[in-house]
Formats: C-alpha cells, structure tokens, sequence
C-alpha cells in the first residue's frame, strides 16, 4: 500500500486528483487530503504518507514550510510541488528539501498519472533495497559473531598464523596494527568484591548475548568473543603503541559507562578489566594483564596502569581476605567489612600466632590504610594527634581476644562513616536533582539534562534516582507534569494544546496518550 497525501487550499483540485488515483491506481493507494499547510503537517506526522503532492500558495503555512517540517520527520517522502507560478521561483527552496518533480496549474490528468507512476515506482525501489539490506544485516549479524570469535580465539590462544590473523583481518576490514583487551565479568550480584552465582547467571545471560554484542560494538570498534562462562573477551583496535593518560581516562570513562549500560539492561552485575595496547600477535598479554586487573582491582573497572606494582606475596598470607576487607569498607559494608575483619585476623593467628609484634604491626597498618580510606571518601577528618594513643594501646594488649575486638571495632568505625557518607551524597544528589525537576519540568528537559546538572553519568544517576526516589526518572517527570495538567485543566481558561505545551510536552497527540495511560481518561474527557 502505497500512502499519498493531497494538500492544495482548492477542493475542487483534491476531489479531480483523488478520483484520479482511485480509477488508475485502485486499491494500491490509500490517500489522505489538506486545505493547509498547518493540516498538511499534522497529518503527515500522524500517517507517515510516502508521497506527498503539495500546492506551495496555501493559507498560512505555506507548501515550502510545510514541506520543510515534514521532511524533519520523514526522510523518505516524495514530495511532488504544484505551483501555478514559475517553478523557478521556487527551486533553490525545493532543491534544498529533495522535491521528486513539480507540476504546473492546470495539472492534466496524464501528468498526474506520469509523475505518481515514477514516483510510486521510485518508493517501491526504496522499500525492495531497504528490505535487502535488512536481510543482507541479518545474515551478517549470524555470520560475524562467528568470524570475530574465531579471531579472538586465534589471537589469546595463538594456535593460529600469522597469515590466518591477516585473513581475519581482511575479512572484516580491520587496519590496525595494535589492540588492548577489555574483558568483561560478570554475575548475580557484588558480595565481598566478588562476583556471586557467575555460573548461573553466565547461562541466564546467554540469551541476551546479542544485545551485550550490540551494546559493546556501540561503545567501541572491536571485536567480540563468545561467552565463555561469565566472561567476554573485547578486542579493541587502535592505530598508536600506547596511550597517554587523557586517553586512557577516555577508554576507562566510556568502559565504565558501558558496565552502566549492561547492568541497566540485563539485571545483572559487571566488573571489567583493561590491558594495555600491543601488537595483535601480542594481545595474550594484554588479556593476562586485563585478568589482573579484574582479581586485584580495587573499583568495578580497573585499567593495569593503576593497579600497583605487583610483588611477591608470602603464599600463607592471607591477601585474597584482605582485599575483600578493603571492598566491603569502600562500599561502607559494615557488617560484611566486621566479618572479613574477623577471619582475616584469625587466619593471622592461625599461621603467624607465635609472632606477637608482626601482628600488632599489621593490625596498625591495616587500621590506618582503612582510615585513609575513609579520609579520601570524605567519611573521616584527619588531623596529625588524631592517632596518638594507638600505638601504645595495641602495644600494652596481653592478648588476641582484646586486640580482635579493637581492630573489628576501627575498621567498622570507618566503614559506618563511609556509609554514611555515600548515603548523604547520594540524598544530596537526588534532592539537587528533584530540586531542578520540581523547577524545570514545564521544560523540554532530559535525564541527560538532569544528570548534567548534579554532574554524574546519566547511567549511574538514573540507578541511584530509582534507589533514592523509589521510582525512576520519566515516572517522577511524567507525574509532576501530569499533576500540573490536571490543575490547568480545572481552569476553561486555556485550551487543550495550550495546556500540552505548559507542561513540557510538544506533541498533543503523545501528550493526550500519557494523560490517559495515567488517569484513564483522555484531556478533554478529564475537563468534562
């Protein structure tokens, strides 16, 4: 079905080119017609028509502005001109807009049937190679995840050639000759600085593989391994041997914002490590070193140039302990953080019970790297004498028992202090947010915009807005908009578009379906 839209001020002229296209074109077109410009707009928005035959002199908005605000929203339209008037006049504006054809007044009815032919003819060619080129992408959306896992298992297995690394990359038009490895973890949910039930969740995720694929492939030019587990290998291509330090806050930010993206939509949690760049026939190091940051990282995405210098570490100590502390007290876990304290010390006990003064030592400086923390999250003051009775405290300690309950007791201090503040800074942000809704909302306003405002990722803001608030953005937004609505509505004083436009909607169509999806009853119903 083929849809047409007649807009010409003559009716006279609509009827002679309706009948027209009815007794040549039958059944095959569906036709809507317009007095006016404004109409003319109205209805293209709502039919989204494929032709459109347009007279330029009609009353208020004219054929050139009419076609011009249609065109913003339908790329694809055929617009044939009727003019009575040079077409000439008229050309630099048509040309800028992509008009099919002009038609000079009086229109004979074989014109009309040529044009409507070529032009009919011309938007079925569109369609037949729009749909090829979908049936084109959904054949390669099958093949190429099987091409890019080949590739990565070439490249971190290395069983392959270098010459079958060159056909990869060919096939796929790759031209770099460096890439860095983001892998992605993932699992139920975030305890201890591990990732829970990764098996479980590995299987559940599977069939949402194809929108990760396609939030990845957003996010970066790379290639994408299958899921192994709870893992995806990311390769990433670029043109340099390394990057400098702008850029690889770039990488971390934007990798950062895709960890956002997939717990958004999978209900899931991710944690990603990154690597550095090397030669393809390299790139097993960069994996290596992604795999570190993901065991010794400190936040949900860690790059290998901030992790710390690895050293050796006594195999009897108890490090993998400790670094569960560390994330309970970064995320103001206390009861999780006081557990970790309380096994990690009896593990010190355990294996090092006869070395009275290491203990203490350790004990000391695990305090002290907790208040740090603390000190950096904005939970704790810091003054040079704020310490000054610890040492001799832990030192005059006669036993285990007393020195336990000491250290559980600091390292809980800190992290209900943590906790506290990551509740007070999240209030602040929500209620600075809900502040410039509660201002804004009769505005064209975003969560975009919101989170530009209290200056966090729109991802992150939009999790913590649902956390704060108890529901999310567009529901807070739509409410108070809807509330505003009804109070105008109560007043005859304005018109139903009026009242549309001053509460921040610019469409009354979508406008009148919000209202009566919230109050199950259209605007004008609502006013009575």
């Amino acid at each position: 079905m083929i849809r047409i839209l007649l807009a010409d001020d003559e009716g006279l002229m609509l009827n002679s080119m309706k009948t027209i296209i009815a007794t040549n074109f039958g059944d095959e077109c569906e036709v809507f017609t317009a007095k006016t410009g404004r109409v003319a707009v109205e209805i293209a928005e709502e039919e989204k028509p494929d032709i459109a035959l347009m007279d330029i002199h009609m009353p208020g908005l004219n054929g050139i502005e009419a076609m011009q605000k249609i065109r913003e929203k339908n790329k694809n339209i055929q617009f044939i001109v009727i003019t009575a008037y040079n077409k000439f006049d008229y050309a630099k504006d048509a040309i800028s807009i992509g008009v099919f054809d002009f038609l000079s007044k009086p229109v004979s009815k074989a014109s009309i049937i040529d044009v409507l032919t070529r032009a009919i003819k011309s938007v079925e060619e569109k369609r037949k190679k729009k749909i090829d080129n979908i049936r084109i992408r959904e054949k390669l959306e099958t093949v190429i995840p099987i091409i890019e896992n080949g590739f990565v298992s070439n490249l971190l297995l290395q069983n392959g050639s270098k010459s079958e690394n060159e056909y990869y990359k060919e096939i796929m038009n790759i031209e770099e000759e460096y890439a860095y490895i983001i892998l992605l973890q993932f699992g139920e949910d975030y305890k201890n600085g591990v990732l829970t039930n990764p098996v479980g969740t590995g299987m559940r995720l599977q069939k949402e593989y194809d929108q990760i694929r396609q939030k990845i492939s957003d996010t970066f030019s790379c290639i994408i391994g299958s899921m192994m587990s709870n893992r995806i290998v990311v390769v990433v291509f670029s043109n340099r041997e390394s990057v400098d330090y702008d850029e690889r806050i770039s990488i971390i930010e934007r990798t950062r914002n895709l960890v956002y993206a997939l717990e958004e939509s999978t209900d899931a949690k991710f944690m990603a490590g990154i690597g550095h760049t090397k030669e393809l026939d390299k790139i097993k190091e960069s994996y290596v070193e992604a795999i570190r940051c993901l065991d010794e990282g400190e936040s949900h995405v860690a790059h290998v140039d901030d992790l710390p210098l690895a050293g050796k570490i006594d195999e009897d100590y108890p490090i993998d302990v400790e670094r569960r502390m560390f994330n309970c007290i970064e995320q103001g876990d206390t009861m999780q953080a006081g557990q970790q304290a309380k096994i990690f010390f009896d593990m010190l006990c355990e294996k090092f019970g006869q070395y009275d003064d290491d203990i203490k030592l350790k004990v000391l400086e695990l305090v002290m790297r907790a208040e740090t923390m603390g000190v950096n999250a904005g939970g704790l003051d810091y003054g040079f004498r704020y310490r000054k009775d610890y040492l001799s405290s832990v030192l005059a300690m006669k036993n285990y028992s007393e020195l336990s309950k000491w250290f559980i007791s600091k390292i809980s201090l800190v992290c209900e202090n943590i906790a506290f503040k990551h509740e007070e800074c999240s209030e602040t942000v929500i209620s600075k947010a809900m502040d410039y809704i509660d201002e804004n909302y009769t505005k064209n306003i975003s969560l975009d915009d919101v989170s530009k405002v209290v200056n966090i990722s729109p991802y992150y803001f939009s999790k913590l807005f649902k956390e704060e608030a108890g529901v999310n953005f567009i529901d807070y937004l739509t409410k108070k908009r809807i509330d505003y609505a009804k109070e105008l509505l109560e007043d005859n004083t304005y018109s139903i578009k009026e009242v549309c436009a001053m509460c921040g909607y610019s469409d009354p169509n979508y406008f009148s379906r919000i209202f009566k999806k919230k109050e199950n009853v259209t605007p004008s119903e609502y006013r009575g």
